[in-house]
């Protein structure tokens, strides 16, 4: 690889670098990204126009090869890369909402960005994709707004300091309080995601102006790279709308628009009516920048109406939250536990299923091998969500990314596995969709979580806010009051036509998760300041509604659910309940019919099954590992083998201890085979256990008077003693 142009900066305690090489000549613009020991390619290339494509064809892909994390990876069956991870989805999406709203969106050419991870080391290379794609579409051809930055900052529970990029190990400590990665250019923030431990609105502000001033020397950087190497933009000319377009539109269209939009709410009604007088009054060659012209008209006659009259599509006050409806515990007798969700026309079902630490998933991926995950939420949207006909079954990025920033919720709020030992899975089947389905799931999740008795530190709710801004805002650092509205609890239309997306989870504590996109260049700090204040109004509004169904986790789990023990033994004692091959915790298993045994490193041992298989399992290892000390009794030890010198007693599960023929009355015996028997239960007591762990009993210790309760006494031996039947 012949390295053309390097440039380097610092961001945090570490040098970013960006290579420019000629290892991708065949691309539009390319360039290898290295932070720490993760290295990252991204490439964008351009296609030609596509004829008859009404939208803006731009796809993200992240690519994560095995060989980054220096080890064969994989299945044993299939040893090369297969379906992209949940990571490398999520990260593709961080790429792609964070570039699209910086290109025209009426680019009918197919572009393609792909990042590439080539080495992973301690560092996430999410961050560098972005960092990469922006310089690759920077430097390149195609025609762009950007350069963009990304920056991801941590806090920790022990410390008001943010860090910069923290890397995996300081991401998955416990001490963890904040994950905030924004992106954002010239100022404006573009794209968040946060996952916090029920952390104070404004201490994400604070995070967003640290991560600002990082934005700031990433774009100058980027800025100057461009400057130096970059290509000249194509010139791509976009065909404006007919003169005879515009005025069919007057005259058809423009007087029915408010009553349409505002009164019927029945835009896309309209737009078929549109539609039909263009196909009847102009050539077909204008018909597709028709769809668009509508769009556009739409697009401006909602944010004129908020901005100027505080007016929404369906009456409500900007925020206003939608009729909310909550249920829990209605749907089967079978399942752990459900949440039923209402707001508006938004219709989720949540349901619990629990399980056991075998049940965890075990994530295989170039970041984490070999490690289990205890919680789970997954999110599904079926067509006839939104009264459509489509494919069933399966899953697709925006289900993932739906289903992850759920996770992310919850998961500040899941008890610890010492406190509360299930594998915990969420389902959230959105039923009916008309706007931010995403947080009615966190919604009705924390409601199925407490149903099922998950004993989870706060409830959680979720709000999604929209944003209308005037177009003159573009590019600006201050928006004047006037020239935009916040919109609480956006519905489809304002989702579809707004500037903003920005969904905001939270318990009353605090926010616990973040997930923001736009359609603008980027927005104000101070504007996001605002959203996060009236969210949490909403948010705490919510909460009340739904304490009033369940106000906490109920006290015990449901009987369908798995029971489990925890108990602990000596990390050296896991050999000897696991048994060669496996053979004596097997056995355990098979006895006591439990559904499983997980025993972890340190020695903790978790037991799942049903009714009294969990506590004769927990009996039986008990029995197995207990350390016996001296003094300790035994009033019905079995007499298992005789020998001339004693009798060999059973006092546990696997212990037994020898009784010296001095140690079984106070006088002599002449022949233990005199005075005791194989199956003959005595009593006896630990007298001593020597230094190779053997243990020494005594019957006479225990009952003196045991061999005259059983009429032997002194010089009365000759006669082989039979025990009464």
């Amino acid at each position: 690889m012949k390295v053309i142009k390097e440039y380097s900066t610092e961001v945090g305690d570490k040098k970013l670098v960006a290579q420019f090489t000629d290892l991708t000549d065949q691309t539009n613009g390319s360039v290898v990204i290295k932070y720490g020991d993760t290295a990252v390619l991204a490439t964008a290339v351009m296609g030609k126009e596509k004829e008859g494509q009404s939208w803006f064809p731009l796809s993200v892909e992240f690519e994560e090869k095995f060989y980054a994390a220096g080890a064969i990876l994989g299945s044993r069956f299939r040893r090369r890369e297969g379906m992209p991870s949940e990571e490398a989805v999520l990260s593709a999406r961080v790429v792609d909402r964070t570039i699209r709203p910086l290109f025209d969106q009426r680019l009918r050419r197919d572009v393609q960005v792909v990042i590439t991870v080539l080495s992973i080391g301690d560092e996430d290379p999410d961050v560098l994709g972005v960092i990469g794609a922006s310089l690759a579409l920077g430097t390149s051809d195609i025609p762009w707004n950007g350069p963009v930055s990304a920056v991801r900052i941590g806090q920790t529970t022990d410390s008001d300091e943010f860090i910069i990029n923290p890397n995996y190990s300081e991401r998955t400590s416990e001490r963890e309080r904040l994950d905030l990665l924004a992106c954002g250019k010239d100022g404006n923030i573009n794209m968040i995601e946060v996952g916090a431990k029920q952390i104070k609105e404004e201490v994400l502000i604070q995070a967003l102006e640290r991560a600002k001033q990082e934005h700031d020397k990433l774009q100058n950087w980027q800025k100057q790279i461009i400057a130096e190497i970059g290509k000249e933009k194509q010139k791509i000319e976009f065909k404006e709308s007919s003169e005879e377009l515009v005025a069919l539109f007057e005259d058809k269209i423009a007087p029915k628009m408010l009553d349409y939009v505002f009164g019927q709410n029945a835009a896309y009604a309209l737009k078929d009516e549109w539609m039909q007088a263009v196909k009847e009054f102009l050539p077909e060659d204008q018909w597709q920048n028709a769809d668009d012209y509508f769009e556009n008209k739409i697009d401006e006659l909602v944010h004129k109406e908020a901005i100027e009259n505080e007016r929404r599509q369906d009456g409500r006050a900007l925020d206003e939250i939608r009729e909310l409806y909550t249920e829990v515990g209605s749907i089967s007798p079978i399942v752990h536990g459900t949440g039923i969700f209402y707001r508006g026309g938004t219709h989720v079902m949540s349901v619990v299923t629990l399980g056991g630490p075998e049940d965890a998933l075990l994530l295989d991926t170039i970041e984490f091998q070999d490690t289990p995950k205890r919680f789970m939420h997954h999110y599904n949207f079926p067509p006839f969500s939104v009264g459509e006909v489509g494919k069933v079954g399966g899953f697709n990025r925006r289900q993932i990314g739906h289903g992850a920033l759920v996770e992310k919720a919850l998961r500040a709020v899941i008890p610890s596995q010492e406190e509360f030992p299930y594998t915990i899975r969420v389902v959230s089947e959105t039923m009916a969709s008309n706007g931010s389905s995403s947080q009615a799931s966190v919604c009705a999740s924390t409601l199925a979580l407490m149903d099922a008795g998950v004993p989870i530190k706060a409830p959680v709710a979720g709000i999604a806010m929209g944003l209308m801004s005037d177009p003159s805002l573009v590019g600006e650092n201050t928006w004047p009051e006037g020239k935009y509205k916040i919109l609480t609890d956006i519905q489809g239309p304002e989702d579809h036509f707004g500037d903003m997306d920005f969904k905001v989870a939270g318990t009353a504590n605090g926010v616990v998760a973040v997930q923001m996109d736009v359609k603008v260049d980027g927005v104000p700090i101070h504007v996001l300041a605002e959203a996060f204040e009236q969210a949490k109004r909403a948010r705490l509004q919510i909460l009340d509604v739904m304490l009033q169904t369940i106000d906490k986790p109920r006290p015990e789990i449901s009987p369908n659910a798995p029971k489990i023990e925890v108990m602990k033994i000596k990390p050296e004692q896991i050999g000897l309940v696991i048994g060669s091959g496996g053979k004596t915790i097997n056995k355990i298993k098979e006895e006591t019919q439990v559904s499983d045994i997980t025993i972890e490193d340190d020695g903790v041992v978790y037991i799942t099954g049903k009714g009294d298989s969990v506590s004769n399992a927990k009996r039986k290892i008990e029995e197995l590992t207990k350390e016996y000390e001296v003094g300790e009794r035994f009033n019905e030890a079995e007499v298992v083998k005789l020998a001339d010198f004693g009798a060999f007693v059973k006092i546990g599960e696997n212990a037994e201890g020898l009784v010296h023929i001095s140690e079984i009355a106070p006088f002599r015996i002449d022949k233990v085979a005199n005075v005791l028997s194989v199956g003959e239960k005595v009593p006896v007591v630990i007298k001593n256990i020597d230094e190779q762990d053997r243990i020494n009993l005594s019957i006479k210790d225990a009952d003196p008077k045991f061999m005259e309760k059983k009429g032997i006494k002194p010089n009365e031996q000759q006669q082989q003693h039979k025990p009464k039947q």
